[in-house]
């Protein structure tokens, strides 16, 4: 096991020893569980060791929230909110957040991440994962609308890097330093989503590899993987960008990086990602297999090389 390091928590004004907040106490691979999946869920309990849902699903669904009752009693939650908007400068909405930890009180998931990203504006909800500038300002605003979301409920948040198709000449950050500026003010956890991290290399023709090297290990709370669709980019003829659909299997070069994530942060609970041109539950248990292998591989080979040393 890796060794915890020692955390900037500035809400105490000094430095703990502690692991990372956010840590989250499920294994091995779990899979996104949408509503067209969640009797099937319910009724036969599926062979995956968790869940993770987007619980802006079901704070309006009552029926769906008393399924999803029924599975938590038996299989570890995970929340993945789409709806907080941590890079708005408006800030939080607070009615919105109310109602999370309300739910959250009530079924008790293991972990409550979102993205690093804005999505209102003037009181408006835009149905997008918009970018931000990585500046001082930027971290001044997130850092503030993190404080609030972890007071409220009453854990830590963890916060997910984006899949990104533009940069701000602006930026003064990169955005994995921008990542660890963000957790050492609020000691919030980190989600490395491997393929958003692939994509957005691609995209912004930078190096993913050296992006995982970089991105701050001790903060990383969990993984995330999905499938993306390549499109002709418009703005660039004969060139293709990679869109963060959801709705393929995990491409791989995906895994190849996964298994360089893994030999970087060490064990983490991996999140398989499927929300549009949803399969088969089976197909979703299939790839968070794959993931278990990949990791099974991964941490056999370093006790090979630590042996043979």
């Amino acid at each position: 096991m890796r060794s915890a390091r020692a955390i900037h928590d500035p809400e105490r004004g000094r430095h703990s020893d502690a692991a990372p907040r956010g840590r989250f106490a499920a294994a091995g691979a779990g899979i996104g569980l949408r509503l067209p999946h969640l009797i099937e869920a319910a009724t036969r309990a599926p062979s995956v060791p968790w869940f993770e849902i987007h619980p802006e699903n079901f704070l309006a669904n009552p029926h769906a929230a008393e399924l999803l009752r029924s599975i938590a009693a038996k299989r570890p939650l995970a929340f993945h909110t789409v709806g907080l908007s941590i890079g708005s400068a408006d800030g939080v909405d607070r009615e919105h957040l109310e109602r999370l930890r309300r739910f959250a009180a009530d079924v008790e998931p293991l972990l409550v991440s979102g993205h690093l990203a804005w999505s209102t504006h003037g009181g408006t909800y835009l149905n997008d994962l918009l970018p931000l500038p990585y500046d001082e300002e930027t971290l001044r605003v997130a850092t503030a609308n993190v404080h609030e979301v972890q007071h409220a409920l009453g854990r830590p948040y963890v916060v997910e890097n984006p899949a990104s198709y533009v940069g701000f000449g602006s930026s003064t950050l990169a955005e994995a330093q921008f990542l660890a500026e963000l957790a050492g003010a609020t000691g919030c956890g980190l989600l490395c989503d491997v393929s958003n991290v692939y994509l957005s290399a691609a995209n912004m023709g930078y190096d993913a590899y050296a992006y995982i090297d970089a991105f701050p290990a001790y903060a990383v709370a969990e993984l995330h993987l999905g499938g993306f669709t390549r499109e002709p980019d418009a703005a660039t003829p004969g060139r293709e960008i990679l869109i963060d659909t959801h709705a393929a299997s995990i491409d791989g070069s995906v895994w190849d990086l996964y298994a360089h994530a893994l030999a970087r942060f060490g064990p983490q609970p991996t999140l398989i990602e499927w929300d549009n041109e949803l399969p088969p539950l089976a197909t979703l248990i299939r790839e968070a297999a794959h993931a278990e292998r990949v990791a099974l591989e991964v941490f056999a080979g370093e006790r090979a090389d630590a042996s043979a040393r």
